[in-house]
């Protein structure tokens, strides 16, 4: 019975939300005026036109499916949003999902909040609304941010705020961004984590990033193993400073030489250790009281 109800009004709002929104918003049809803003209407889906700044790049196939067949079953739940582009044209704001499955599950009209919006605010209310949404992939999050940042001239601090977001929980996605494509491929595709690539991200040499973001996909490593590893190649990789390698570098052939010449006077082999700052220590090793009485007597004769 539900199924016959659904098929008879393709279009139509969950009971529990109709009466939410009954007291608030005026439920139209189709608006014949450019000018219907502020109102929930059932529009036709080939009046709707896709969102030109969407941020998702990436529908899971699977799940858009099941969504159409939830809607078959139950309809629209939640309105998408909408901007009036004439009588009859609209564009979508958000809810291409919903916009994607109601098409898939053979609806011909879907409920519609109408706001108005210029490009700047359809863009901030899209990336926005992505943002928000958990099944939201970490490198669609960083790319959102990023065009929030550059296309809405907004700054870091700001863009937190809008977010609802740290400004270093922001600048972590943004980071994402300079990883190889392959690993940002590996990201979007859940291969790896978000806690993987940060460790990755570590490492400044990009081909051993492809090979430990390889290493994690086929061994299955655990984030912490691999900020393990990511920390052991850092420690093997780095490289002195020039400019101390080249200052120390006479003072320990000098300390050598006079290793060298004290192991010979004493007859035993003497070491002599040195720090940067010149300070350092010598050791006299024995093996014996009368080893150390012969080396004794050679410091009372020098």
């Amino acid at each position: 019975m539900t199924d016959n109800s659904a098929k008879k009004k393709p279009g139509g709002l969950g009971r529990g939300l109709n009466a939410l929104i009954s007291g608030s918003y005026d439920r139209k049809e189709t608006p014949s005026t450019p000018n219907a803003v502020n109102t929930i209407a059932d529009i036709a889906l080939t009046q709707i036109e896709t969102n030109p700044f969407q941020p998702r790049t990436h529908f899971d196939q699977t799940a858009l499916e099941e969504l159409a067949e939830s809607i078959r079953v139950q309809g629209i739940i939640q309105p998408i949003t909408v901007r009036q582009l004439s009588a009859d044209a609209y564009q979508l704001i958000s809810g291409e999902r919903r916009f994607q499955a109601a098409k898939l599950a053979g609806l011909e009209a879907i409920p519609a909040y109408i706001r108005k919006a210029d490009d700047q605010q359809m863009l901030e209310m899209a990336l926005i609304e992505n943002i928000q949404r958990e099944n939201l992939n970490a490198i669609e999050i960083a790319l959102s941010y990023q065009r929030l940042l550059t296309e809405c001239s907004l700054k870091q601090e700001e863009l937190g705020d809008r977010v609802g977001k740290k400004r270093t929980t922001v600048t972590n996605y943004l980071r994402l961004l300079k990883l190889p494509p392959d690993i940002q491929i590996g990201i979007r595709d859940n291969l790896i984590s978000m806690g993987h690539a940060r460790a990755i991200i570590n490492m400044e040499d990009v081909e051993m990033q492809l090979e430990v973001y390889r290493k994690i996909v086929n061994e299955e490593l655990s984030v912490r193993k691999v900020e393990e590893l990511v920390r052991k190649i850092n420690q093997e990789n780095k490289k002195p400073d020039p400019q101390t390698k080249l200052n120390l570098h006479p003072l320990e052939n000098e300390v050598k030489r006079v290793e060298s010449r004290l192991s010979t006077y004493f007859g035993t082999r003497i070491q002599v250790k040195s720090t940067a700052e010149g300070k350092g220590e010598i050791k006299i090793p024995f093996v014996s009281v009368d080893d150390l009485n012969r080396i004794l007597e050679i410091l009372n004769y020098a």
